[in-house]
């Protein structure tokens, strides 16, 4: 199979693109594994993969998009607090770009404490965090509160955060239903990655290779069909199950990275 100038396979945008789609929804960080799979694999950063690692996350919200378009459209309300969320993670992500693409996608320690440390938090959070029987649903979201949940997103620039655990942490403490933050990180993910991905792909998409587009185009797609059986897996997974198993796989990811890598 022929390399391109990154040195990457079709087969490594295949599995990289399978490991985005499992776990871009997942409280257990898509950025992170993308990193550590990358690292075992023998990936080395450029431009490209940095990019590439961004850009499959924005197939992988596309899954939200076919699912939930509807809601998109036909709920002007949820919308709006959707965009309201995106201001403050829109504002420091741009601030940050360079420092997030530059330093901290490069450092793998980083990544390793970051699930070590989400993990205990996600173990804490959830002994200690007891639902209201009369949690907030979306429609009973502030903009103000919607805005909060984007400044707890905007965390999840350190690789290995998780952007998923940083919005539903943030939203249970609001007091929102779980189902409903679930659902709302979900949708505050599409203009957050739709931004990300924009933004990267108008900085160095022009120097791209023809097969650096198509593994681009592999690990997108990938990631779209995984993520769509993801998302619905996680739906069902949280009626009767909370994220203390997510903060284990955490902590045992990070040990095991330590060994490893």
């Amino acid at each position: 199979m022929v390399e391109c100038v990154a040195h990457m396979t079709a087969l490594h945008a295949l599995l990289l693109g399978i490991v985005e789609g499992i776990t871009e929804f997942l409280p257990i960080s898509s950025t992170g594994h993308l990193i550590l799979v990358s690292d075992v694999l023998q990936i080395p950063q450029t431009e490209f993969t940095k990019t590439f690692d961004v850009a499959i996350q924005f197939g992988a919200i596309l899954s939200v998009v076919a699912l939930y378009w509807k809601r998109l459209l036909l709920s002007k309300d949820t919308l709006l607090k959707v965009l309201a969320a995106f201001v403050p993670t829109g504002i420091i992500g741009l601030a940050l770009h360079n420092v997030v693409k530059n330093v901290f996608l490069e450092s793998t320690s980083l990544v390793l404490w970051s699930l070590l440390i989400g993990g205990i938090v996600l173990i804490v959070f959830e002994q200690l965090h007891t639902e209201k029987r009369e949690a907030l649903s979306i429609e009973k979201l502030t903009y103000p509160q919607a805005m909060l949940i984007g400044v707890f997103q905007a965390i999840a620039i350190i690789p290995g955060v998780s952007r998923a655990a940083a919005t539903i942490v943030g939203g249970l403490l609001l007091g929102m239903q779980r189902k409903a933050i679930v659902e709302f990180s979900f949708l505050l993910a599409i203009p957050t990655m739709a931004a990300a991905t924009g933004l990267d792909l108008l900085k160095t998409g022009v120097a791209f290779t023809g097969q650096e587009w198509l593994m681009l185009g592999i690990g997108f797609v990938t990631a779209f069909v995984i993520a769509l059986a993801a998302v619905k897996w996680l739906l069902r997974f949280i009626e009767s199950h909370t994220f203390t198993g997510f903060g284990v796989y955490r902590i045992a990811i990070a040990v095991l990275g330590w060994f490893l890598l």
